[in-house]
């Protein structure tokens, strides 16, 4: 049973309504205060019943005792912002996937001290409190992730900034793991509400698909900085409809679906993030999504007056696209700007990030369908098309025709369109007329000895031609009967979000410098060539409060002391003071201890979500990633199935998840969790493998721990390699550049596999990991070219250098000596991949924003 409310909480929100805006600023909670705050919260803004104070009750009413401290800051934030009429960035994703906010808020608070005693002073622990919090289910993978740090990096740099993104209420999926494999759930993370959340009722606008209006309504997340007094703000948009539109009268009729329809319409597009879309159904609602991300109107804090130096808008890949041409729409239809001013302010509001190059993520949408539920922002999307054609055009028209229309089908917004009128005539072949003499001429030229002439016999393709004589031909003339040729398909109109958005913008960024260099190469290279000032590189970073200060105490408290300082959480350079002493004993011997600690938490931890048992002196062998073929989760397991017991010990672990409708995802988790299940299930090795679910993270916050990683040139991995060391990173398998030749050399049929990879294969196929037939998994893996064959990622190439690398990580392993010294040089080389670094490069080269603190 807890106290009710004290006196001197009462007193303290006295003076702070009193003292002013000054002494808000100076108030800070003490353990009294904040004890008092939580025992408030328990009974004044209940979720639960008054009887117990048990740990579900205990973590809403601490959450909401902290937001309480975020709210004075995120006033005064905004206050500020409005009173300097300060330009402020916006950053629209699809996904923040935030991950639990009570720890991270109470430490960017420094507050954490505080909180802890207060919940020891009511019978609780901090940590046990902190668990209770559920993810915020709004993202998936990396590109939530990202974008989440960005905004713990905007708040604590006191840079002005917005997140935008939907209010999922069930998330992507929560996953389970069966004898089936992954199996996919609604999330519940809204099912008591969240603590921290502000709706905000008088921020809501209509948005009209097929006439009709829906309203979406702000619900506003507090971001605290770390260190910093400024508190930002993520605004998720949730959809609904207005009472009216309750049927009332189908409903006494009894037609109770009827009578909801409307609302039920509405609130599915804030249900799921990245519902299926192999329906049509399932495309609209992705569609609506897209536009309800980017949805604006004039009163939600854009002053559209004065665009662009009062706004910046990033697109965190091609899902906000749409932000392009409704932007373009307010400016023209409700603002009353002529064209040419408008596309010059939206050219120079909205930026992009591209994540990636694969092809089914650079997004095309059925024109059809865009032409259905958005037909005035396709009418806008069609004109800057023929725009972009008409700048082509004046760019090359020099050129030979054939390369004209090449560049023209590669970089035009509408792929398999007619050409405008406009510039159409261009590529109108001359007719050449040939008179009768002109033929007989031809004709004669060619008579044989045999009075044999050459019949022209082509087929529709004119692949063939053959000699008759015309007496044999005037015969095959009178055999032939009509024939109605095949109706040519037509193939299908669409948009390409990709192409939109380099065009679009101003600024166009990769997210790693290999990547970048790809994105201008090779998936962008005509829009290179023709805008090469918009194309740059921002190197992917983390938060170093969540993803190491906050994660990782012991550690933290280690690199605190042998650099003499805690300001490496803001300023991460200053990790790479730890190089000079990583032969250091002493160090060595405290960080090989606060390795160990950490890993028996893990083993604790498996041993409850699993219920396998794990040795905590083994190698954690970690690979966390959303389940995809490219992320190499099959060349892991293979490499397991062939090493077996012949390695140092190793807990190896996987975690991530399988999209829905990703069938070959779904049976690499299926195999992982097969082939988990017999290892650990033998006894000579059944103490060292492990598999089970967790989100996807990146190789920076393994670095940023002292993870020593293995893997290939790609992505971010040729930059973390550069800073800790090329000797400190296990590398395999082709680079970059040799991809287009292996996959050129495997459809020519000339690839060899190794023997060791065939074995492995075989194995899979003799039953050994269960009946479950994997015909299909392992055929990706075999023959020459075809969709869904021959082995696309390389796993077959690869493995035979994965299975060597796996061997020297073996052999640093038994030198602890060695392993620890690379751990550290890990982290000392980590500090480039802080997101305060990126978010620096942002907000100079691309968004144009200044920070201002907030006293």
């Amino acid at each position: 049973m807890f106290i009710p409310l004290l006196d001197i909480y009462i007193y303290i929100y006295i003076y702070i309504y009193i003292g002013g805006e000054s002494d808000l600023s100076s108030f800070a909670p003490d353990a009294a205060s904040i004890t008092s705050s939580i025992k408030y919260h328990a009974e004044f803004t209940p979720v639960f019943s008054p009887e117990r104070f048990e740990l579900p009750k205990a973590f809403f009413a601490t959450a909401q005792s902290v937001r309480d401290s975020l709210l004075i800051n995120w006033n005064a934030t905004y206050d500020v912002y409005e009173k300097l009429n300060m330009k402020q960035a916006y950053y629209l994703s699809m996904e923040f996937l935030q991950g639990r906010a009570l720890l991270n808020a109470i430490g960017n608070l420094e507050l954490t001290g505080a909180f802890a005693e207060a919940l020891k002073n009511l019978g609780h622990n901090l940590e046990n409190v902190a668990s209770q919090e559920p993810d915020a289910a709004l993202g998936n993978g990396g590109l939530g992730r990202l974008a989440s740090c960005f905004l713990d990096s905007l708040a604590t740099l006191n840079y002005p900034a917005w997140g935008y993104g939907l209010r999922y209420k069930y998330g992507l999926f929560k996953q389970r793991i069966t004898k089936d494999g992954q199996e996919e759930v609604a999330e519940e993370w809204l099912e008591i509400g969240s603590p921290w959340e502000v709706v905000r009722n008088d921020v809501s606008y209509p948005i009209k698909f097929y006439g009709k209006d829906i309203k979406a309504v702000a619900y506003d997340v507090p971001i605290p900085g770390y260190k910093t007094r400024t508190t930002i703000s993520l605004r998720l948009w949730s959809t609904q409809v207005p009472s009216a539109d309750f049927d009332l009268s189908a409903f006494n009729a009894g037609e109770h679906t009827k009578a909801c329809e409307a609302q039920a319409n509405a609130e599915k597009i804030c249900y799921i993030l990245y519902p299926g879309d192999e329906s049509e159904e399932g495309k609209i609602l992705r569609l609506k999504q897209q536009y309800t991300l980017c949805s604006r109107r004039s009163g939600d804090r854009i002053k559209w007056e004065e665009f662009p130096e009062k706004v910046a808008v990033q697109m965190n890949d091609t899902h906000p696209t749409l932000c392009i041409p409704e932007l373009m729409r307010i400016l023209i239809d409700l603002k009353g700007l002529n064209w040419n001013e408008a596309w010059n302010i939206t050219q120079r509001t909205v930026a992009y990030t591209n994540h990636t190059v694969l092809p089914e993520a650079l997004e095309k949408w059925s024109y059809e369908l865009m032409q259905k539920l958005l037909p005035r922002h396709v009418e806008i999307i069609e004109a800057i098309d023929e725009e972009l054609v008409h700048e082509i055009v004046s760019k090359y028209g020099s050129l030979d025709l054939n390369k004209l229309e090449e560049k023209l089908t590669t970089m035009r917004i509408l792929e398999n369109f007619d050409l405008p009128s406009s510039v159409a005539e261009l590529f109108i072949k001359p007719e050449i007329s040939v008179d009768d003499d002109t033929e007989t001429v031809e004709v004669h030229d060619k008579v044989e000895a045999s009075d044999k002439v050459v019949i022209n016999d082509e087929d529709d393709a004119g692949k063939k031609t053959s000699v008759k004589t015309e007496a044999a031909a005037e015969k095959d003339i009178d055999k032939k009967t009509p024939v109605s040729p095949e109706p040519a398909v037509i193939p299908p109109k669409k948009v390409r979000m990709a192409n939109l958005c380099v065009v679009g913008g101003h600024a166009v960024n990769g997210v790693a410098e290999i990547h970048s260099e790809i994105v201008k190469e090779e998936v962008f290279n005509d829009f290179y060539k023709l805008w090469p000032e918009k194309f740059q590189n921002k190197t992917n970073g983390v938060t170093p409060r969540r993803w190491i200060r906050f994660c990782n105490p012991p550690l933290s408290a280690i690199i605190t002391k042998w650099t003499g300082t805690e300001d490496w959480v803001l300023k991460t350079e200053k990790l790479a003071e730890l190089q000079k002493f990583a032969d250091n004993e002493d160090l060595q011997n405290e960080w090989r201890e606060a390795k160990r600690s950490n890993k028996i938490k893990v083993v604790s931890f498996l041993k409850e979500k699993t219920g396998y048992s794990v040795v905590p002196d083994a190698m954690f062998d970690i690979q966390v990633k959303r389940i995809h073929e490219y992320k190499r989760q099959l060349l892991n397991i293979f490499g397991i199935i062939y090493r077996k017991t012949n390695f140092v010990p190793r807990v190896c672990i996987f975690g991530g998840k399988a999209f829905a409708t990703y069938v070959q995802a779904k049976r690499i988790v299926k195999f992982i969790t097969d082939v988990g299940a017999t290892i650990n299930h033998d006894p000579e090795i059944g103490d060292l493998t492990a598999g089970m679910e967790a989100s996807g993270t990146s190789n920076m916050k393994f670095a940023m721990n002292g993870c020593i990683q293995i893997g290939t040139l790609d992505g971010a991995n040729v930059e973390i390699r550069e800073e800790v060391g090329e000797e400190n990173f296990f590398l395999f398998g082709a680079q970059a550049h040799e991809i287009a030749g292996l996959r050129k050399e495997r459809a020519d049929g000339k690839f060899v596999p190794d023997e060791r990879f065939e074995e492995v294969k075989e194995f899979v196929r003799s039953g050994a990991f269960g009946s479950y037939n994997y015909d299909d998994l392992i055929g990706s893996l075999e023959g020459n070219e075809c969709f869904g064959r021959a082995d696309y990622f390389l796993v077959g190439k690869d493995f035979p250098s994965y299975i060597e690398c796996q061997e020297k990580v073996d052999e640093a392993y038994r030198d602890q000596k060695r392993w620890t010294k690379m751990s550290i040089l890990n982290t000392a080389g980590s500090y480039k991949f802080s997101s305060d670094r990126t978010i620096h490069e942002y907000a100079k080269d691309i968004w144009n924003i200044e920070a201002v603190e907030i006293a």
